[in-house]
């Protein structure tokens, strides 16, 4: 089986534009919102809009609900696709859902930059923090039932393609505006970004101390600065520079997925190094040793 995955953050227009890839790529299945879609059906699962509050979206859209991914996952091992196509925020989302599903990781890996222009990307998102619209992947008809009195309007599109075999892409969607979108506003304070980075670090081989972790949150950025001591004994191939690359992506990956809360920048620094005596010893026992080859040579 082979899984793609679009990603972009919430509101850039995945749902809209999906088709287009999937058209090109011949992929019949598609993976979002919480729902297994084939065309204008939906084949299992349940819309992550329905839910009542944005932590109860976003966990639905990832099958964090062990029953909602069985379901999904028991069709998808009943119609054994060739091809599926499943829509996140991230390249972790896109990996958590399908790891949930029981599916390989994705190894098709788009942006929505590559599907969708930058203006129609700007018109969604002001759609979405302007009118708190959400487009369901599927046609109106097909989910009255399930969000009675939250539909807004159908979206119909036709999308044209290069190719003479796919010719025109028609879809229909739904635009409605859920309920969690309705409570108000939440804040995440700063400090609870710091702590979080500060707990995943902590578990990372290679870390001795967490020295200091900030948050600057200018007008035009929002950046992470990490300062850390490196424990030597524990750093594989003594490569600080792998080591401070994988916790500036694990970093960013983790937060943007758990929180939403989007990093412009993660800024990793190795400000010391930690050696207990044992290693010192070795190193001067080994400099010793090299030193006195080298004279009787």
């Amino acid at each position: 089986m082979k899984v793609y995955a679009l990603i972009g953050h919430s509101g850039t227009g995945k749902s809209h534009h999906a088709p287009v890839l999937a058209a090109k790529h011949n992929i019949e299945y598609i993976v979002d919102d919480g729902l297994l879609i084939k065309g204008n059906i939906n084949l299992a699962g349940r819309s992550a809009k329905r839910e009542s509050t944005r932590y109860g979206a976003i966990k639905r859209a990832v099958f964090n609900d062990p029953e909602h991914a069985r379901q999904v996952r028991e069709k998808v091992e009943e119609i054994k696709p060739e091809k599926v196509l499943i829509l996140g925020t991230s390249r972790r989302m896109a990996e958590v859902i399908a790891e949930n599903l029981g599916l390989p990781k994705p190894t098709f890996i788009y942006n929505i930059e590559e599907v969708s222009d930058p203006d129609s990307i700007k018109r969604a998102l002001a759609l979405r923090a302007e009118d708190n619209r959400h487009v369901i992947p599927l046609p109106t008809f097909a989910i009255k039932k399930e969000f009675p009195g939250y539909i807004i309007d159908p979206l119909r599109s036709f999308f044209s393609l290069p190719s003479a075999k796919t010719g025109d892409v028609p879809m229909e969607r739904s635009v409605i505006r859920p309920i969690f979108s309705n409570l108000g506003n939440f804040y995440i304070a700063e400090h609870v970004i710091t702590e979080l980075a500060r707990y995943l670090i902590s578990d990372m081989p290679g870390i001795y101390k967490v020295i200091d972790i900030e948050l600057e949150n200018g007008r035009s950025k929002v950046v992470l600065e990490i300062e850390l001591a490196i424990d030597l004994a524990c750093l594989p191939e003594m490569r600080l520079d792998k080591l401070l690359c994988e916790i500036q992506q694990t970093i960013k990956e983790e937060i943007e997925f758990r929180t939403g809360f989007y990093l412009d920048e993660v800024n990793v620094h190795a400000k010391k190094l930690h050696m207990d005596e044992k290693i010192i010893k070795d190193k001067d026992m080994l400099r010793n040793l090299i030193s006195a080859s080298r004279d009787k040579q």
